[in-house]
């Protein structure tokens, strides 16, 4: 995977990134969620779900995402295995 561009914090070419590079305010679309099947179940659970948008709100020390109007918390470990794309400027998740 390439570097991380400074302006969206997620890679040009594959568009995929993990959370856990995103910069604090970036619109993101989850498309994977790598990890074992009961972590999946869990995640999905709280709505961290697959074409979901969400939006990361802070990430020092763990990531604050808002998801389906509600602020979670994450792990950096945990955001490391969710795999997303960068939101155009006119779908960002408010």
């Amino acid at each position: 995977m390439s570097d991380c561009d400074a302006e969206s914090g997620c890679s040009k070419e594959p568009i995929l990134c993990p959370l856990s590079r995103v910069i604090a305010g970036t619109a993101v679309r989850i498309k994977r969620l790598s990890a074992p099947a009961n972590v999946i179940s869990r995640l999905r659970e709280m709505g961290f779900c697959e074409e979901q948008q969400i939006k990361l709100l802070s990430c020092h020390p763990n990531l604050i995402c808002l998801v389906c109007n509600a602020r979670l918390g994450l792990s950096a470990e945990l955001a490391e295995i969710i795999l997303v794309e960068p939101l155009p400027a006119s779908e960002d998740a408010e």
